[in-house]
């Protein structure tokens, strides 16, 4: 586990400033203090320390003009993207409140709303909390585009705005202050990697592609292409959207199970779709993990848990738990420090080497 003390981390040339943020930021959702999991990390199952990458031009708060606020006093509000029916979306919330507990934020001053995967909602929700007095705000966008009326909103009121787990296509340190999340191409090309060991390099596969207009599903699928041309022996033979959704995944996997019986392998853009895939092909007595291979993104219990049953292959986690680190990132930017233009974390990876060992600290 990588420990942070709390020296003066702000330096005056920009370069300096970065690396003191590289080493403040961390993502301590992974930590034992928040969750069991074992911290992710890009390096591989077995490692145990968490890191981030901070890319892009920051800011400074003297540079944006805005007031400072006291975080442990000031109201601060978070808007979910995603109704809380999937393991990803309830591990995020739970890790903002979790970590807005730990600061002893008191209850009355954290504002929690849901846009249930409708744009105009998210829009209202977060117009809704600037109106309720939040002074900084953890958006989790429902799409890469749209936003923009609400963060105006936010901007001309002066409330710097955190997005995590999506970006969006506004200008940081403008717009926004930082985007924190994983770096989806790298997931849909770890994927692919994986993808081509299960099958041996060879056979057909489909693409259970994620929501459209976002940029987690346009990563995801160019990472994942771009990794498998480089076998020769698989091929992609269809590509269906399945929203992020265990039923529509579980549907268009049903449809593709008779519109295309030759399909050996699966790449499902979150790990609920997964599931409805594998419940599918075990409906239509297929045997997936065996026959049929799968391979996700997500990294949740259940999807690990399919992993040690043998009805799953492989999952690229996508870690939800930015709790710590958002307000971490918040306190810094109040404090004056420089916060890059995106924070990227790393994340870990299960297969059948290590989903049995893992499976308790998965989400």
């Amino acid at each position: 586990m990588l420990v942070t003390a709390h020296p003066p981390l702000f330096r005056r040339t920009h370069a300096t400033a970065l690396t003191a943020v590289a080493v403040a930021l961390v993502l301590s959702g992974c930590s034992k203090s928040e969750s069991t999991s074992t911290a992710p990390s890009s390096a591989g199952p077995a490692a145990s320390a968490a890191s981030v990458q901070p890319t892009g031009a920051g800011c400074t708060i003297s540079q944006t003009g805005y007031p400072k606020v006291d975080l442990k006093t000031a109201t601060v509000g978070f808007s979910q993207s995603e109704k809380e029916a999937n393991p990803f979306r309830i591990a995020e919330t739970q890790s903002i409140k979790a970590e807005a507990a730990k600061l002893s934020i008191p209850a009355g001053h954290l504002l929690l709303t849901n846009a249930q995967s409708d744009l105009n909602k998210q829009i209202s929700d977060i117009k809704s909390m600037l109106d309720r007095g939040a002074k900084l705000l953890i958006v989790a966008p429902l799409n890469s585009d749209g936003l923009q009326p609400a963060l105006d909103a936010a901007k001309a009121k002066k409330v710097p705005v955190v997005t995590i787990d999506r970006k969006v296509t506004s200008q940081p340190c403008s717009d926004y202050l930082t985007f924190i999340g994983s770096n989806f191409v790298q997931q849909g090309k770890r994927a692919a990697d994986e993808m081509i060991r299960v099958t041996g390099g060879t056979g057909k596969v489909a693409i259970l592609l994620g929501a459209s207009g976002n940029n987690v599903t346009t990563d995801r699928t160019q990472g994942f292409k771009d990794q498998l041309a480089t076998s020769k022996g698989l091929s992609i033979v269809v590509e269906q959207t399945g929203d992020f959704d265990r039923s529509k995944g579980q549907a268009v996997m049903e449809q593709l199970i008779q519109s295309h019986p030759d399909i050996t392998a699966v790449y499902a853009e979150n790990d609920e779709m997964g599931i409805g895939a594998v419940n599918a092909l075990k409906a239509a007595g297929k045997h997936p993990g065996k026959d049929i291979k799968i391979v996700s993104i997500d990294g949740t219990r259940n999807a690990v848990q399919l992993i040690k049953d043998g009805s799953y292959n492989a999952v690229i986690e996508s870690n939800p738990r930015f709790g710590h680190l958002a307000f971490q990132t918040l306190q810094q930017f109040e404090d004056g420090q420089q916060i890059p233009a995106n924070v990227i974390i790393s994340d870990d990876q299960y297969n059948e080497t290590n989903a049995a060992q893992k499976v308790s600290a998965a989400y």
